[in-house]
């Protein structure tokens, strides 16, 4: 069985995995040409929430990464916070893999099905990792 610090060093290296994949982002959908329909603030608010997203899951992964045996060992309160809102914030993202994003996406697609149900596992795989983190010392 994987020890829950070596779960939160896995979570840290797919988050700073995933910093690597937004920004690059535009290119690896195609977005290039929709973006370019878009007015210029719309396109604006699009890029910064992108790179605000990357900025995130890096602080994410580099506190994990830092503080795993810490965190790990359930005994810091401020850490065990930290370790319920990353939980939070990926449980809510695999919520929104399901609920939200319509299924005309991946349906029928065999590539875009399994990335979308590797999002879902890896989203959910964290929520679970950083939420068991938190609740259980």
């Amino acid at each position: 069985m994987i020890e829950r610090e070596e779960l939160l060093r896995i979570a840290a290296w797919v988050q700073l995995f995933l910093v690597v994949v937004n920004f690059g982002l535009v290119r690896l959908m195609g977005w290039k040409s929709e973006l370019e329909k878009l007015p210029l603030l719309a396109r604006e608010v699009f890029h910064v929430h992108l790179w605000f997203v990357g900025l995130t899951c890096a602080i994410f992964g580099g506190l994990t990464w830092r503080f795993a045996p810490e965190m790990a060992s359930g005994t810091s309160e401020p850490l065990r916070w930290l370790a319920g809102a990353i939980g939070s914030f990926w449980g809510i993202r695999a919520l929104l893999q399901v609920a939200y994003y319509s299924p005309s996406h991946w349906k029928g697609r065999f590539w875009k099905t399994l990335v979308h149900f590797t999002c879902l596992a890896g989203y959910g795989g964290m929520g679970v990792v950083y939420l068991e983190t938190a609740l259980k010392p």
